[in-house]
């Protein structure tokens, strides 16, 4: 989370005052004795907030206030000043500030505006990079979702799918979106402009094999649940493989295939050919940094669906969403946008668990996303995480994660 403050008094003993303040506060802190110092670090971009005296020679906090608006209106200022000055306190909240506080200011009246303040610039700038992705962004960022290294190590995959023009196995676990990324690779492809055509794998036999490959001429064939294809229509695709077309196959799949070629109910050689180039979807467990920019894109999907004005999602409600394992991964957490959307209880066991609870998850799905991102090797997640090997490898035994489980 962001915890930067940039502290802007020309009272040096104050303001060295309000810097350690707020250093034992775990605060980021840059200071400057004046509008001037101060105005270099006031970007569109700057990762904080702002506190600031008024009264101050030249030009003083009204001055700096309006600078900020002016470059982000969206940046929070918080004012200060001497005591009892009500008409200067109505005038900066009218101009924009984001609060207003009266000097000496004590600790426990600080911090929790502060913290109001820095949750507010986190969701603004990450709604920012969102829309920035949508806009700008090829399909793979405009439709694939996430800021976390596993995220962006999704979208790099399937860019690399789409230029390989081979065949595609897609796998994750359910409510992954294995279809969504099947789609993606297709509209990224040589044969975007041809036909996308989806099918059902459990549904095909050899002869609707062959017209679902007619229907895909000179586009992108689909077939989801791949592991449910019957035995000769497996036959009958490897066969199609082997001779050439001019469909391009992307089987998508939640199952381990592997386990079912051992287990004699998934043809050996159409898996070994499939998984030339294979794309993993990470489950939400595993990047539970990419829950709020997820929920925040549903509810206004959702909202939009239903006709309704788009709620505001609440610093309190994302964390109660992260602490929650979602074995159903994005389309639970669809589900969920929707309900938050129509106000409709929300029946997610989070809400229900104590603090000592949710923090539980909340570290359980930090080990398991650290081990994803390492892949599943503990020695490197635990120096990621900087906690000492059997610290890292007890928390591991606590929650039952094994790190075998994350190696891709």
């Amino acid at each position: 989370m962001i915890r930067t403050v940039l502290v802007v008094d020309d009272d040096r003993p104050v303001r060295e005052a309000l810097a350690q303040t707020l250093e034992l506060a775990d605060y980021n802190v840059r200071a400057a004795g004046s509008f001037i110092e101060a105005k270099d670090h006031i970007t569109p971009e700057f990762e904080g907030v702002i506190l600031s005296d008024i009264r101050m020679p030249g030009r003083d906090g009204f001055h700096l206030l309006a600078h900020t608006r002016a470059l982000d209106d969206e940046l929070p200022v918080i004012l200060l000043t001497g005591e009892g000055d009500i008409p200067m306190a109505v005038k900066a909240m009218g101009q924009g500030a984001f609060d207003f506080l009266e000097k000496p200011c004590a600790p426990d009246a600080l911090i929790p505006v502060l913290e109001r303040a820095m949750k507010n610039r986190v969701l603004v700038l990450e709604n920012r990079r969102l829309k920035a992705q949508l806009e700008t962004g090829d399909p793979a960022a405009r439709m694939l979702f996430g800021t976390s290294q596993l995220a962006e190590e999704l979208r790099a995959r399937v860019r690399q799918a789409a230029r390989a023009g081979t065949e595609v196995l897609v796998t994750g676990p359910a409510g992954a979106g294995v279809s969504k990324v099947a789609e993606v690779i297709h509209h990224m492809s040589q044969g975007a402009g041809g036909p996308y055509v989806k099918r059902a794998a459990a549904t095909l036999d050899p002869g609707a094999l062959d017209a679902a490959f007619q229907s895909a001429s000179g586009g992108t064939l689909f077939l989801d649940e791949i592991s449910a294809l019957p035995a000769e229509a497996q036959y009958a695709l490897l066969e199609r493989l082997e001779d050439g077309d001019s469909v391009r196959l992307i089987a998508g799949s939640t199952a381990d295939l592997s386990a079912a070629v051992e287990a004699g109910r998934f043809n050996g050689d159409l898996y070994y050919r499939l998984e030339v180039m294979r794309v993993r979807i990470p489950a939400l467990s595993e990047r539970p940094e990419d829950i709020p920019v997820l929920f925040r894109h549903y509810v206004a999907q959702a909202a939009e669906q239903a006709g309704l004005a788009a709620p505001e999602v609440g610093p309190d409600h994302l964390a109660a969403l992260m602490a929650q394992d979602w074995p159903g991964n994005a389309r639970s957490l669809m589900s969920a946008a929707m309900r938050f959307v129509l106000g409709m209880p929300d029946h997610a066991e989070a809400a229900d668990l104590g603090l000592a609870d949710q923090m539980a998850r909340v570290e359980r799905s930090l080990l398991i996303a650290a081990l994803g991102r390492q892949n599943g090797r503990a020695s490197e997640a635990a120096k990621a995480l900087k906690l000492p090997r059997k610290t890292f490898y007890d928390k591991l035994a606590r929650y039952g994660i094994r790190p075998e489980d994350y190696r891709r």
